[in-house]
């Protein structure tokens, strides 16, 4: 009778997940009436785990000699609690199992992988054990449990917190843009892994270990679960390799999402298409029909990897040019105070912000890190799968997943309260210098002639405040491509998803063999969110479900409007034509947020002031943004804001702004024309927003 009256209501309004799923006052009551989140939701949290620390904890030994004593926090409108809060709540991230996390070693020696000293190598935050933390672990991982088993995975707070170090004070940012090199931690964690399965003494160890935690009923389980998850993070990082280097503060997430994606997304057919031209015509008939099990099962996890291990590693290059697409545009991790206000979202807009859209656009990045994806074709039809597009058919697409949609809808809540981080405040409580008035004032007047075309002022405590993305084409921008491109031009097979339709700022684009990859990410992103949890009791998981989708539908301020700035627009030729485009936001707290540029590639805010490279008529003595400098180190320069970036100065990332993604060049509004003095004024002010 339910699932009657669900269906009749949402056939009668439709069946696109962003137009007309939430309009049913039957919803409504039938939610607040099973949904016991409802009321646990309220404030428990803010006495759940108060610690005055926030959890922070000291490492002595910084490998690029930053000198932090002690930590402290600014006004960013988060108590302690949110912080807690924030930083241990998980959103469905599911890496290893729990177990190995706590107990793994490094490939090289017996110190745990996660030592404060190894995390804090990585630029991952340590953290020690708090009541919503019970294992000390680092800002950002978090204990996952999904159908009954526990994972460690991510959290948003692993990309979007950061420290900022001064003085021997190590200055926490909420919503920060992260440190960390994901990349090398990945490669890392492999190693060990392995290191832990062909190391007699290491495998003694971990499985003495994994046992005394009392999850796992005998060891050939856990040797199972090594088995599977070393080869699992090895095809990860085989099928996910670059040839731009990422280091410290950048990702290429969209790339891996897509990946992510194509990976779940592949059916006999697609694959078979694959896989021509890498093997012979008998040697895929003998894999399809080895994999075939894992293709007709809710355990799509294991596909890629399968492969991976019955496959050359020449012929695993060849499906991984073929299936994949390089990530190979990293851009720094975007600072995610005012999120929620934003109108467009992402650094080239490709997030709308209204309506449903903060969900679907967190549920992709949850796709990205690691969710548990058991897709898989089913009998019949569900409410889901008529949300989500498929129709009324005799067989759809079954999207469960460990997603939380309802903790995403919590975070982009808590976050629409978070504010941008103040110079003035750090200075007031004694942590960085008092800023020069006089120079903010004429600072003022040069942002006003330069920058404040594009870069709007808002009060970043009103709530009533706004974001309005302001798109600027590349043509005009000039600063490196890669990433846009890659998000318009990047392609991959359909699969399951061939011959649904996913929706374009102009119309309908009816998938083919091989789609358009942000076509494939929005198509599979929608249905993951239409689906219910399934760890959850079933009134409760159908009522989270409803709440989630009708209040974030009803609650978000956000509207969808049109992009403002100069770019060029969608068409039906060209249907994502307007996300070859750079979005300039408010600079609120832009001194917390070094490196610069979309892709990281400028050192600090002065340097950003300075043209890229010399052109005919320059005044002798020119300044000009480095070529190389040194990424890792958290130290801040206070005059030319940015962090210790000196090539020579310590052995960090080095980034080199002449190779693929890394250019430097662009956004030169006005920096021949400011003097030296400009630029220094320029800079005070920019401390001030």
């Amino acid at each position: 009778m339910l699932q009657s009256f669900f269906v009749y209501l949402f056939y009668k309004v439709g069946t696109n997940l962003h137009r007309n799923v939430f309009y049913g006052a039957g919803a409504i009551v039938v939610a607040l009436v099973f949904s016991r989140s409802t009321w646990s939701d309220l404030a428990y949290y803010k006495i759940a785990d108060n610690d005055a620390d926030r959890g922070a904890v000291v490492v002595k030994n910084d490998p690029f000699g930053d000198r932090v004593e002690k930590i402290a926090y600014l006004k960013q409108n988060w108590s302690t609690a949110d912080s807690l809060w924030f930083y241990n709540i998980t959103q469905g991230s599911d890496l290893l199992p729990y177990d190995f996390f706590l107990v793994l070693e490094k490939s090289d020696s017996q110190e745990l992988f996660r030592s404060d000293e190894n995390i804090n190598r990585y630029r991952y935050m340590p953290q020690k054990k708090t009541r919503s933390n019970p294992d000390g672990l680092p800002v950002g991982m978090v204990l996952d449990t999904y159908k009954g088993k526990k994972f460690m995975g991510f959290t948003c707070a692993a990309c979007h917190c950061s420290q900022v170090n001064y003085n021997g004070v190590g200055i926490r940012i909420d919503g920060g843009p992260g440190a960390a090199d994901m990349d090398t931690f990945m490669k890392d964690l492999a190693a060990a892994m392995s290191a832990t399965k062909d190391n007699p003494a290491k495998l003694e160890r971990f499985m003495k270990a994994v046992e005394e935690k009392g999850n796992y009923d005998s060891r050939d389980e856990i040797r199972k679960d090594l088995e599977a998850y070393t080869v699992r993070l090895h095809a990860y990082n085989f099928f996910n390799q670059t040839t731009a280097p990422y280091g410290y503060a950048r990702l290429d997430a969209f790339g891996r999402i897509y990946n992510r994606v194509l990976e779940h997304v592949v059916n006999g057919e697609s694959l078979r298409n694959v896989l021509k031209g890498a093997i012979s015509n008998s040697e895929i008939d003998r894999l399809l029909a080895k994999v075939q099990p894992v293709l007709t099962s809710d355990n799509r996890d294991q596909l890629v990897s399968s492969l991976a291990s019955m496959m050359s590693d020449d012929q695993q290059k060849r499906v991984r040019a073929r299936l994949f697409n390089s990530p190979n545009a990293p851009v720094s991790y975007p600072f995610v105070w005012d999120i929620p206000q934003h109108d467009y979202v992402q650094w080239n807009g490709i997030g709308a912000n209204a309506g449903v859209g903060p969900i679907g656009r967190n549920a992709g990045e949850v796709l990205g890190v690691f969710g548990t994806l058991d897709w898989a074709e089913k009998d019949g039809w569900t409410i889901s799968s008529v949300l989500g597009g498929q129709g009324f058919g005799d067989k759809h697409i079954s999207f469960t997943s460990s997603v939380n949609v309802h903790n995403l809808r919590k975070i982009e809540s808590r976050l629409s309260t978070l504010e941008s981080p103040s110079w003035k405040d750090a200075a007031e409580q004694g942590l960085l210098p008092r800023l020069d008035s006089s120079l903010v004032e004429k600072g003022e007047l040069v942002f006003d002639e330069h920058c404040a075309r594009c870069h709007a002022q808002i009060e970043r405590s009103s709530p009533s405040r706004r974001i309005v993305a302001h798109m600027g084409k590349l043509a005009d921008v000039k600063t490196d491509e890669a990433m846009a491109k890659n998000s318009v031009q990047y392609k991959g097979f359909s699969g399951i998803l061939r011959n649904w339709y996913s929706q374009s700022g102009v119309g309908g684009i009816l998938l083919d063999t091989r789609a358009p990859a942000a076509a494939i990410l929005t198509t599979a992103t929608e249905n993951v969110v239409a689906t219910p949890d399934p760890d959850k009791w079933f009134f409760t998981r159908g009522a989270d479900w409803a709440v989630d989708l009708i209040d974030e539908f009803f609650s978000n301020e956000i509207k969808p409007s049109v992009k403002s700035g100069d770019y060029d627009p969608d068409t039906t030729a060209a249907p994502f034509g307007s996300l070859l485009a750079y979005k300039a936001r408010a600079l609120n707290g832009i001194w917390a947020t070094a490196p610069y540029l979309h892709n990281g590639s400028v050192p600090t805010l002065y340097h950003l002031l300075l043209p890229a490279d010399p052109q005919p008529g320059d005044p002798a003595g020119s300044e000009y943004r480095p070529k190389k400098f040194q990424v890792g180190s958290r130290e801040l320069d206070v005059t030319n804001v940015g962090f210790r970036h000196g090539e020579n100065e310590y052995q960090g990332f080095l980034f080199d702004t002449t190779q693929q993604a890394n250019s430097n060049a662009g956004h030169e509004y006005g920096t021949r024309k400011m003097t030296p003095e400009q630029r220094r004024q320029l800079v005070e002010y920019l401390k001030s927003l």
